[in-house]
């Protein structure tokens, strides 16, 4: 017999892998390759796409292992993806897979954020929590980004609740104590729940930039940054009631319409400072949020001025008020940020 010719064959890795790993590296998170194949060829693979590191060897897979101990697995067996999926998470991370075969479907299921490919088996998909629909795996950083933007979203309202909730309980009974009365009557706590329904509803609509490293709850932390800005928001609605009380002399009616507009304009204060974790000006609020905050000054406002439901309140204390939840706003989030420095939360 003589050689006729050579045929090579070759399955390189997509052209967007490597691009792939590299924004998944500056989003903070950490690929591992994982594959069946030999340990030289997945060498050869794995620096293709740019990940650097050691090779684990066919066989078991060792019971304390760690994303940083390997940067490629080879010769693995289908069950090894689900034991290496299940070692991830018992040393407490969050394991995102992303598989495309009938042998992937158990490391699919077990994986907080299991990847289908679009070119992936029936098996797979069912299996999978997420499936690309388009070839390629730019869906993957998509998917990414977007869980983060709801994780910020989720947060801003849960620290936007805290808040209301804390200045809402002790200014009742701040009000009580300086004026012998309840400070706001059924129907004013009604119209403050529903103007303040319609910023929080909005908060989802909001311009939200991903975080550049994964997120996690850390309750403790979130309720202190809750609480602080919510007695910050009640040192600043108690000083204007003792304004209109001491200062100006208001008798106990026109103390609760002061007490209404100043809760809604203090919360306006408070949410512009939490839905941004830098500096209240760093982002632009969506439309929703502007028009939602427009429509709320301006029924309080008109509320107030007018004497409806409520006693009337002179539209000069009714300005000067608004004007004091803006320089209130600037400094509590000046103090804000060194606040969610402090804690963590980014």
């Amino acid at each position: 017999m003589q050689i006729a010719g050579l045929i090579a064959l070759s399955d390189p890795p997509r052209t967007d892998s490597a691009s792939l790993v590299a924004q998944l590296r500056m989003l903070g998170v950490r690929t591992v390759m994982v594959t069946g194949d030999a340990p030289t060829t997945a060498a050869v693979v794995a620096r293709a796409v740019g990940l650097e590191g050691t090779v684990c060897q066919p066989g078991p897979i060792p019971e304390r292992v760690h994303p940083e101990d390997f940067a490629v697995f080879a010769g693995v067996l289908p069950e090894d993806k689900y034991h290496l999926v299940e070692t991830f998470q018992k040393d407490g991370h969050t394991v995102g897979m992303c598989g495309d075969g009938a042998n992937d479907a158990p490391a699919l299921r077990q994986a907080q954020m299991g990847i289908a490919v679009s070119t992936a088996t029936d098996v797979a998909k069912s299996a999978a929590g997420i499936v690309l629909t388009q070839p390629g795996l730019g869906g993957i950083v998509a998917s990414v980004k977007e869980g983060r933007v709801t994780f910020q979203r989720i947060l801003t309202y849960t620290l936007n609740s805290i808040t209301k909730k804390v200045v809402q309980v002790l200014f009742l009974a701040i009000g009580l104590i300086m004026t012998g009365y309840a400070i706001l009557t059924p129907i004013l706590m009604v119209i403050i729940m529903i103007t303040g329904d319609f910023l929080g509803m909005s908060l989802t609509t909001d311009n939200v930039r991903p975080s550049r490293l994964p997120n996690a709850w850390r309750i403790g932390r979130l309720t202190m940054a809750g609480v602080f800005m919510g007695i910050a928001e009640l040192i600043f609605c108690t000083t204007i009631l003792t304004i209109g009380k001491f200062g100006m002399g208001f008798e106990i009616g026109v103390l609760r319409t002061l007490a209404f507009v100043v809760i809604v304009f203090g919360h306006q204060a408070t949410t512009y400072s939490i839905r941004e974790r830098r500096r209240l000006w760093s982002s632009r609020p969506s439309m929703w949020v502007i028009a939602s905050s427009i429509a709320d000054i301006l029924i309080a406002t008109t509320l107030a001025a007018c004497g409806i439901l409520m006693m009337p309140l002179p539209i000069s204390v009714v300005t000067v008020t608004l004007a004091a939840a803006v320089v209130f706003a600037l400094v509590v989030d000046t103090a804000k940020s060194l606040v969610f420095g402090r804690l963590g939360i980014v």
